[in-house]
């Protein structure tokens, strides 16, 4: 059995992967009493020297001397989608729990031997995106609980950007298997939809795309053109256990939209809902019979949270129940995406084969801070 994290003390963390996303992580850790980092590692060992340099108590390590020490109780992946698993399941091996960015792996395949592994090791997985723990989401998962909005009947999720190579300075990945507007930015938007409105049972998905180059547009590489071999524009429709149905629009290929991130509608009320990419924002009802759209007051979630709170929830979490921001969540976000371009490619609906629970609600919390150096 895997080192059990105590609900009652802070969880030591290691990090694997010091890219710029670490940035986000180690100013909200400097704020969370629960958090202890201890160590960190980075194929490239300057990269984690620079690190620990920043940051009062850190040890730079390499990848399996982190592994292997005793005072690591859960490892924080931040590596490359592709390395995911790889390293999630050697962290398994060495008995810690694991929290990665994400996707939980690059495939269902991969990401299903991750949480098997961890079952079998008696360790807890975690994975971003934790921004449904903010106070956006979280306030309207109580408006739609609260009963404001009726029972709900849809949702509509929009993103659109005309596609990150125009700032990206090498872009290439997004226009490569397992890259794409559903893969790249459908974690926030899908993990949002169940918070709010349950489960999945069922999609059925298209997907297009404008043409087969990309030209960059900053960088040393400005210019060069970068091959498409994904579809850039997805659509899907997701049959909720509910009944509720949720319409996702995800396109590298609109130039811009006035559509909300997110939208849901029920008998009696419809709601706006902030970016799920973001922790915060403002939620607007508009109620049947009302003359116009009322913002309404911040009521649920974590206050001022950021990256790495849902590492604070899952080592809060009671031995033996799932985290909020949990392996079982991202996995059936991650089926539900696949399946949306499964279906895409075959033209038939897809039924989903796993399920995750709605997370629990997060009362307006705020969590017990010191700024360390």
């Amino acid at each position: 059995m895997g080192n059990a994290l105590k609900a009652d003390q802070p969880v030591n963390v290691g990090i694997i992967g010091c890219g710029a996303i670490i940035a986000q992580y180690l100013t909200n850790f400097r704020r969370l009493d629960s958090i202890n980092l201890v160590a960190v590692a980075d194929l490239d060992p300057a990269r984690a020297k620079a690190v620990a340099d920043s940051y009062d108590g850190v040890r730079p390590l390499s990848v399996d001397d982190l592994l292997a020490a005793d005072d690591v109780d859960l490892v924080l992946n931040l590596t490359i989608p592709a390395a995911h698993a790889d390293v999630a399941l050697k962290a398994i091996a060495a008995g810690k729990s694991v929290y990665g960015e994400k996707p939980l792996a690059a495939t269902t395949a991969e990401a299903r031997k991750v949480l098997d592994a961890a079952a079998a090791a008696g360790v807890v997985v975690g994975c971003a995106p934790d921004t449904v723990l903010g106070t956006g989401i979280q306030t309207a998962r109580k408006a739609i609980d609260d009963g404001l909005i009726g029972a709900p009947v849809s949702a509509t999720a929009t993103m659109a950007t005309p596609g990150h190579e125009r700032w990206h300075p090498n872009p290439d990945f997004y226009y490569q298997p397992g890259g794409g507007p559903l893969l790249d930015m459908g974690p926030y938007y899908v993990s949002a939809l169940v918070t709010l409105l349950g489960p999945v049972v069922s999609v059925i998905g298209a997907a297009s795309h404008t043409r087969n180059e990309r030209t960059i547009g900053s960088g040393p590489r400005e210019g060069q053109k970068v091959p498409v071999d994904i579809d850039s524009h997805v659509t899907g429709v997701l049959v909720h256990q509910s009944g509720a149905l949720s319409t996702l629009f995800m396109s590298f290929d609109a130039v811009k939209t006035k559509s909300p991130n997110i939208e849901v509608h029920g008998e009696t009320g419809s709601l706006v809902v902030p970016d799920p990419n973001y922790f915060d924002g403002e939620v607007q009802l508009f109620a049947l019979g009302a003359e116009d759209w009322e913002t309404l007051p911040v009521s649920a979630g974590y206050v001022d949270s950021g990256r790495g709170f849902g590492i604070a929830d899952l080592a809060a979490t009671p031995p033996g129940e799932e985290p909020r921001a949990g392996g079982q969540l991202a996995f059936h976000a991650l089926e539900v995406m696949e399946s949306v371009l499964e279906s895409a490619r075959t033209g038939q609906a897809v039924t989903i084969q796993s399920t995750a629970p709605r997370p629990a609600a997060v009362e307006l919390t705020e969590l017990p801070t010191t700024v360390r150096a």
